[in-house]
């Protein structure tokens, strides 16, 4: 069993030894740890403290493309060097380390397929009070979007077996963490959270520069993931209220008919039949839209399988070069 720790990294020189430092080197169940860091765009010495640290693999960005982008790459890299368990953990070492062995558990366990650790937001003092009003409210959206238990939808500190890694797709270029639990809520991928703890701050947050953009950007998220897992609820609730107020007013003047009184008032039936017309389109798209996503599920399950097989020869290719290098450097001994 072989567990490799990703962490993302931009300008992270100052903070990522600390955080390597806290990287547990042995957990029971797994033969063997090893690190990696995904170097997205830094401009500091990020990758000769990584290196010199001793991390086993380096994915490196000439240009900041983001954390859901680097993280994707991570993951790819995780899976191309045979990794069976992912664990994703933060530079700023804002997550304790020896927290890892308790997210890795439940995998180990055969519980889920991805684990999120739930931090303590309550009990965090850089946490401003808005800010931790801000985090319930948002996982509490992501809850109802994703129909799972996640308190802490945020958190980046996270466990994935190696079948649930092969399954994960991230379309928008803002981050990971709201969109992944509504695919694995909505494609029924076993997923759970467990408390853990986390340490001081050694820095600000870089994911956003303002509350107000971060709110905007994980609505938007969060909306975009359920669209494409649940199109046709989503668009079915959508038609509702235009057919009601249409129907509404189509009763309306049935009633004007019956009582006499509807003369003058053909512009409510125009009305009604708009907004029935409406509703009827919006229904309409919602059915291709529900279409598209079938069709997408099985691409997923198509993209699913290719990935496996095509990480599983970059393994056997990998562990070639390493025995034949092996082998080469016992004959020149």
């Amino acid at each position: 069993m072989k567990l490799i720790i990703q962490i993302p990294c931009y300008n992270e020189a100052e903070t990522l030894e600390i955080a390597l430092n806290d990287l547990p080197k042995h957990i029971d169940g797994i033969d063997e740890i090893e690190y990696l860091i995904i170097n997205d765009g830094s401009k500091d010495n990020t990758v000769e403290v990584a290196k010199k640290w001793g991390v086993h693999y380096v994915v490196n960005f000439k240009k900041n493309k983001g954390l859901a982008k680097g993280f994707m790459a991570g993951i790819d890299a995780c899976l191309r060097n045979g990794a069976d368990i992912i664990v994703n953990t933060d530079a700023d070492n804002q997550y304790c380390g020896d927290d890892i062995e308790t997210i890795v558990r439940p995998i180990l366990d055969g519980k889920a397929d991805i684990v999120i650790g739930a931090r303590p937001i309550d009990q965090t003092e850089h946490f401003s009070w808005l800010k931790k009003k801000l985090q319930h409210l948002g996982s509490w959206v992501v809850r109802k979007a994703s129909h799972t238990n996640i308190p802490d939808a945020p958190s980046g500190f996270r466990a994935y077996s190696r079948d649930a890694a092969l399954q994960l797709n991230v379309v928008n270029e803002y981050t990971y963490t709201l969109e992944q639990i509504v695919q694995a809520g909505r494609t029924n991928i076993p997923i759970m959270s467990v408390p853990i703890r986390t340490n001081g701050e050694l820095r600000p947050s870089r994911l956003f520069h303002s509350m107000f953009g971060y709110i905007k950007k994980s609505m938007v998220t969060i909306l975009r993931a359920y669209l494409m897992y649940k199109p046709m609820r989503f668009f079915t609730f959508l038609g509702i209220f235009p057919f009601i107020a249409g129907f509404a007013l189509g009763v309306r003047y049935i009633v004007r008919i019956f009582l006499g009184t509807a003369q003058g008032h053909v512009q409510s039936l125009i009305l009604c039949s708009l907004l029935i017309m409406i509703a009827v389109m919006i229904w309409v798209l919602g059915m291709m839209a529900d279409v598209i996503s079938a069709n997408r599920k099985i691409s997923q399950e198509i993209q699913k399988r290719t990935r496996d097989i095509d990480y599983r020869l970059a393994w056997i290719e990998n562990n070639m070069k390493k025995e034949m290098q092996k082998n080469k450097d016992n004959r020149e001994q």
